[in-house]
Parts: C-alpha cells; sequence; structure tokens
C-alpha cells in the first residue's frame, strides 16, 4: 500500500521504477500494488523508460565495467513488455541516462578522457585525486538502430579550464559528472553538470553553451526536464551547498524542486519540506511534472516517491518495499535513481495487462555477512 493516498487530488497512473541494487524494473499502481514486472540481468546504470510502443528502453550494468563511477553503464537493451530483447547498444562507456529520439535515433552520455593538457589546467576539486592520472570528461553521442554515430559532443571542447571549476569538496577524476539527457523538441541538449552546480543547453549544431544557469543556487543538481510552457524544472538536490546570506548553514542539507524561467533566470515555484531536514536526497533523484500539474518527486536515497500539488500538498506517497544487498557503500538499500508516472491513456499502456493480483510480496531472511560487509566499509575507510 502508498504511504498516503488522495485520490481527488492525485493524478491517476502507474509508476516505474528499478532499484539500483537489481530486482528489475516495476510498475506500481496507485495503490502501491505491483501490475508488472521485468526480470534483468543486469543491475541498472541508472533507469528504465517505458516507451509509447510498450517497450522497456533500460541502461544495464556490466559486471566488468571498466570505471567505478556512479551511474555507470555498459549496455542499453530495448525489451518488449513480456522481456524480450528487441534491440541492444553496447558502449562500456556509458553512463546515467539516455533518451529514443522521435527520429528512431538513441542520445545517450558517455564518459571520455580529458586531454592531458586541458586537464593539467582545470581548477578546482580535491587535489590528487584523478583517477589513475585520468581526469574524465563527458560526452553526448547519437545513433542510429543500427549503431551508426550520427553526432557526438565533447564536454572538454566547450568548458573553459579556469572559468569552470570542479567543486572544491569533489573529487578530480570528472570533470562534470553530467547526469541527464533531455533532448528538446529544437533537437538542443538539457542536461546538468552537477560539479560545476549549474544546468545547461548544448547548441546541437555548434556544441556551444545556448543557456547555463545554477551558480549560486544549485547544490550537485539532478534531472533538468523542459515543461509545456518553455520553464525548466529541475532537482537541487543540495550536497555541498555552500554557505550563503540567505543560507549561512551550507552544512546542513536540504534537497528541494525548482522550476526556472530560462528568459529570466528567475525561480518561479520552488518545494522544499516544510521539515526541511526531513527531504534531503544527497545523491540520485528526480522530478517530473504531471499533466493535471502537480509534480512527482523521487528522493532517490530512501527509495520514496512523492506527489504534491502546485499548492504543495502531498497527493500520494510511495516508498520502495524492496531492500536488496547493494555494494560496500550502500549495503542493504532501496535506493531508486528516478522513477516515471505514466497515465491510464499513456500508448505504451493500451492494450497491457496490468494485474493487481499476479504478485505476492513476502519476507525472506536477511543473509548473515554483516561482518563481511563491515570489513569492506572499514576498507574503504583505509582502517
Amino acid at each position: 500500500m502508498p504511504g498516503y493516498y488522495v485520490p481527488s487530488k492525485a493524478y491517476n497512473g502507474y509508476t516505474l521504477f528499478a532499484p539500483l541494487s537489481g530486482g528489475g524494473a516495476w510498475l506500481v499502481d496507485m495503490q502501491g500494488r505491483f501490475v508488472h514486472h521485468w526480470e534483468l540481468k543486469l543491475l541498472p546504470a541508472a533507469h528504465g523508460v517505458l516507451l509509447p510502443n510498450g517497450h522497456l528502453l533500460y541502461a544495464g550494468k556490466p559486471s566488468d565495467a571498466p570505471l567505478e563511477f556512479g551511474g555507470i553503464g555498459g549496455e542499453l537493451l530495448e525489451l518488449d513488455w513480456d522481456g524480450n530483447e528487441l534491440w541492444k547498444y553496447e558502449d562500456p562507456y556509458m553512463h546515467h541516462d539516455f533518451q529514443r529520439l522521435p527520429n528512431g535515433n538513441t542520445v545517450f552520455l558517455r564518459w571520455v578522457k580529458t586531454p592531458d593538457d586541458i586537464a593539467a589546467r582545470v581548477k578546482g576539486g580535491v587535489a590528487g585525486t584523478e583517477r589513475e592520472g585520468i581526469m574524465w570528461a563527458d560526452s553526448f553521442r547519437e545513433i542510429k538502430p543500427e549503431g551508426e554515430v550520427v553526432w557526438e559532443w565533447l564536454g572538454y571542447e566547450h568548458l573553459d579550464p579556469e572559468a569552470d571549476p570542479i567543486c572544491p569538496l569533489c573529487w578530480r577524476a570528472e570533470w562534470t559528472h553530467t547526469n541527464s539527457c533531455f533532448a528538446l523538441p529544437d533537437g538542443n541538449i538539457l542536461t546538468a553538470l552537477l560539479t560545476l552546480n549549474e544546468i545547461v543547453i548544448i547548441d546541437k549544431a555548434t556544441g556551444n553553451f545556448k543557456w547555463r544557469w545554477g551558480k549560486g543556487e544549485l547544490a550537485h543538481p539532478h534531472n533538468p526536464n523542459m515543461l509545456a510552457n518553455g520553464n525548466i524544472l529541475v532537482f537541487d538536490n543540495g550536497s555541498h551547498r555552500p554557505s550563503s546570506t540567505t543560507n549561512p548553514y551550507g552544512m546542513i542539507g536540504f534537497s528541494r524542486v525548482l522550476e526556472v524561467e530560462p528568459k529570466t533566470n528567475n525561480i518561479v515555484w520552488e518545494f522544499k519540506d516544510e521539515t526541511t531536514l526531513r527531504f534531503n536526497a544527497s545523491f540520485i533523484s528526480g522530478c517530473q511534472r504531471l499533466p493535471n500539474g502537480n509534480t512527482l518527486i523521487s528522493d532517490g536515497p530512501s527509495g520514496r516517491f512523492f506527489e504534491i500539488t502546485t499548492q504543495k500538498e502531498l497527493a500520494w506517497e510511495y516508498t520502495n518495499p524492496l531492500y536488496i544487498m547493494g555494494d560496500s557503500i550502500l549495503g542493504y538499500n532501496n535506493a531508486v535513481f528516478l522513477s516515471h508516472r505514466y497515465g491510464p491513456d499513456y500508448p505504451g499502456l493500451k492494450g497491457q495487462t496490468l494485474d493487481p493480483n499476479k504478485f505476492e510480496l513476502t519476507l525472506r531472511k536477511k543473509p548473515a555477512d554483516e561482518k563481511k560487509t563491515l570489513e569492506k566499509r572499514l576498507s574503504r575507510l583505509g582502517y
């Protein structure tokens, strides 16, 4: 059951999510009942989306990924409703996010090495934390269904090593840790440069930044997406939020969701919990504006999804009940990169069977490996 549900205020539909530590991809109804499941062999690089044709487009993380970075992937899979593989694209340096374009092409994020002469000039970050002497930058690629690359953007060609410094508390293994891919109707790309605390629009024709915003406002943001009115919705995580005149206690973390008007750079709507410390998602997470004006918010680390009205009233709340053993950092967790809501009239759900009686949630005994997990955590801390 959901933690809270007001049918008269919520946007009815089905919510898709894929736990970061495994368990496949799930659809739940407004009552919090599982109605469909895709069994997946690979952990999610981040998430999956339901395409209008009813297929799941999902980024998977092979066990032999070459980089141990958050969001690393390696396989992009398209599965039908029954989980049959229809399409696959492999690239060991894919990460975080992707989007299927109207023309059938797919655009996605990937890591590339920053040339040494450029990396040496990049300001900020914790000294000496490059990965085996390498600073990785971000790239976007667009491919045709057969895998042909038709467009590529290399971040290090359009960033300034001095004017675009890394957050002073982050490592120097990554320049920007770009985490989102939102293709706009005009073909340009909206994304978030996490370690620069900015969201940007990349001009696809020139590769230059058409719009940048966030310095002094955002703290390690995720999931910017453009609304029908041309404004941008973004999840402001709050990690490493600096102190300011309006927030003199930067060490106190809190998250919020903002709607920004690009024409004026003004914040026209903001949500943060009245009990500020209750909403503090330090990483992953996202936000989605629903057709009725409500906003679906994914508090990723806690696996909590909640829907609020324009007046910031709670309309629906659900917490992922699947706690799964993760890596030595996350341990047992129910973390989810982000969730997606689809209305009952969404084309991808047309004619599909959504049976709340098909699945039964049962308890199982937790494996007795706490000592091993503790040893791993202590090892990572240098003990």
